[in-house]
């Protein structure tokens, strides 16, 4: 027969370094979120904060080339209505 001893396990000391080594493995990768988190957020508010520069920039440009445009339509509105105002004139002339 077996002349091999069993050892007699502790399942109240395993079960507690087991409890022990989750709660350190759960802490460990709740700092590495919480850090991770932290990075992500640090760098997207420093990322937005250049894309709104750059959107500052572009609605200026766009308000500018907008007011040149404006100005453009009305010259040439006008332009049209002097040139029609005068052909009115003219056409009266010869017709009247």
């Amino acid at each position: 027969m077996s002349t091999k001893k069993t050892k007699k396990i502790n399942f109240t000391v395993k079960v507690g370094n087991v409890v022990e080594t989750a709660k350190t493995s759960v802490k460990k990768a709740n700092d590495f979120a919480l850090h991770t988190t932290e990075d992500v957020i640090t760098e997207t508010i420093t990322i937005v904060s250049q894309w709104q520069k750059v959107t500052d920039k572009a609605l200026k440009g766009g308000v500018k080339l907008l007011d040149n445009q404006q100005n453009l339509v009305f010259d040439a509105l006008e332009t049209y209505k002097n040139h029609f105002v005068k052909g009115k004139k003219k056409f009266s002339k010869i017709f009247a």
